[in-house]
């Protein structure tokens, strides 16, 4: 099902609706939109294959812009707007954009871009809601194209780019169907049929650069469902939509789960969040504590999957099997598990070594056959790097990254597990724990906090928690020293940049 049928059926239905400009656009008006756009690449000499990168932060624009792109048999490629000029620019030189669709709100990135592209800007360039020289304003500029559709329409993909937490973000590239819209499902199909009803309202809170937000809220539209799309995240804003819209589905990121739990009981209380029907989380290791309360204020509906932008391999786990599994994030929807061992032997139940998934799709990472021979092994299983095991009955638990590990006098130690018991101190609203050089160990454990008061970052409380994550880990694990940052530097998904904090603490 496509965004079509919906615009036909039922043309004046909200296909997104932002939070809390309250701004709506109808599937009939997304589906004249896309349709728009599509004949303007055409117009400028785009085929399928090529690639159209985009600058937008949440708005009303964004999803016209990945539905005119995926249906003109292009890779859309959505940058993270935190990126300087320079760092966008890398992305848009490394995958070859023959477009770049902006808007007003990054005007500043856009306008440094042409200084930092060494082969120049590319020949399409548009602004939404801007003004910018040598860029066309959007959508006037598509006002006297068709809206009816584009007579080659061929199916288009995400090329998504890495966070870059360890390094310069690496493209993930899959070859194109080659087929028309119509007969092409999309990545999320199954699930968004089997996890929603023709009635949904899904909430996407998270920024629209990113992978599963993407995905999901276009598959949705795909099935007929409401968007509503948060233009920031905002824990006490998430609720509010919520009860506003009568939200029946929404996906999160643990660490929204932590600022939702951190907000005043009494604030928390005044929200009627009733109409959630199931939500989902995922892109980052939710510690069990803190699913466990969110499960004890919304009800057995916080459902999970494990699953990365590379596509190589997915688990799901209802709540109802969560609370019989705590921790796990599930078995396997597609592609089988193998935890290898680091001379690629197969490892027991209950042994963590690194995850590879038999099956799934195949990927590349843009430009970079190095790594993309480094993800996958003789037998073609692939990784993406992350750590964990399996038990007895087929649930897949997570570790770690397999980058975030500490080595301390030849002892492994993952992070994760001391991280996940930080949060759940009631004056802790997020921590980091990683390796530092030490000239005895070779590494030893450092741990740095946020704390939900600033007036808690004291020395005092520093050692009050290593105390307390004393009685509750083994010493080992604990780290030998806390510091305090005013906020952590997290992406939108929530994965930690830990390098910054590494070099600041080395």
């Amino acid at each position: 099902m496509q965004i079509r049928d919906t615009a036909v059926a039922t043309p004046d239905k909200p296909a997104v609706i932002m939070y809390p400009s309250g701004t709506v656009v109808t599937f009939g008006e997304l589906e004249a939109r896309a349709n728009q756009l599509a004949h303007l690449f055409r117009d400028a000499g785009l085929v399928e294959g090529d690639a159209v990168a985009i600058l937008m932060e949440n708005n009303h624009h964004m999803h016209a812009v990945m539905w005119a792109a995926r249906r003109a048999g292009l890779y859309y490629v959505p940058i993270n707007t935190h990126l300087t000029a320079a760092e966008a620019a890398y992305i848009i030189d490394n995958s070859a954009a023959k477009a770049i669709i902006g808007s007003a709100a990054l005007t500043e990135t856009l306008a440094g871009l042409a200084a930092e592209l060494p082969g120049g800007l590319p020949g399409l360039l548009l602004i939404a809601d801007g003004d910018l020289d040598g860029w066309q304003r959007y959508p006037e500029c598509v006002a006297d194209q068709p809206d009816t559709p584009i007579a080659d329409e061929i199916e288009g993909d995400l090329l998504q780019y890495s966070s870059g937490t360890t390094g310069r973000p690496k493209g993930i590239k899959r070859d194109l169907p080659h087929v028309p819209p119509s007969e092409w499902p999309g990545l999320m199909a199954a699930l968004v049929g089997f996890w929603m009803h023709p009635d949904t309202v899904y909430l996407s809170p998270a920024p629209l650069y990113h992978t599963a937000p993407s995905v999901w809220s276009m598959q949705t539209q795909a099935g007929g469902i409401t968007t509503v799309v948060l233009e920031k995240f905002d824990a006490e804003g998430a609720l509010d939509a919520i009860q506003k819209h009568r939200v029946t589905h929404g996906q999160f990121v643990p660490v929204m789960f932590t600022r939702m739990l951190k907000l005043p009981e009494s604030v928390r209380n005044s929200y009627d969040v009733s109409s959630l029907e199931r939500v989902m989380h995922a892109a980052a290791p939710c510690p069990v504590e803190i699913k466990k309360q969110m499960i004890d204020w919304w009800g057995p509906i916080v459902d999970e999957y494990y699953a990365s932008s590379e596509a190589i391999g997915s688990t799901l786990i209802v709540a109802e099997d969560w609370l019989n599994h705590p921790g796990s994030v599930g078995k396997p929807m597609a592609g089988a598990i193998h935890i290898l061992d680091e001379d690629g032997n197969e490892l027991p139940p209950g042994e963590a070594g690194e995850i590879f998934f038999e099956g799934g799709m195949d990927f590349e990472y843009l430009n970079d056959p190095g790594k993309t021979a480094s993800s996958r092994d003789e037998r073609g299983w692939k990784t993406v790097g992350d750590i964990g095991y399996v038990d007895e009955e087929g649930y897949l638990y997570l570790t770690d990254r397999r980058h975030h590990m500490i080595i301390s006098g030849g002892v492994n130690i993952y992070p994760q597990e001391a991280e996940n018991l930080l949060v759940t101190h009631p004056k802790v609203m997020d921590a980091a724990v990683f390796g530092i050089p030490d000239d005895e160990m070779g590494q030893r454990v450092k741990g740095v906090v946020q704390t939900v008061d600033p007036a808690d970052a004291t020395e005092a409380f520093g050692e009050e928690l290593q105390a307390w994550l004393r009685d509750r880990l083994a010493h080992y694990k604990c780290p030998r020293s806390i510091s305090f940052e005013a906020e952590l530097p997290r992406t939108d998904t929530g994965k930690l940049y830990k390098q910054g904090l590494i070099e600041k603490y080395s």
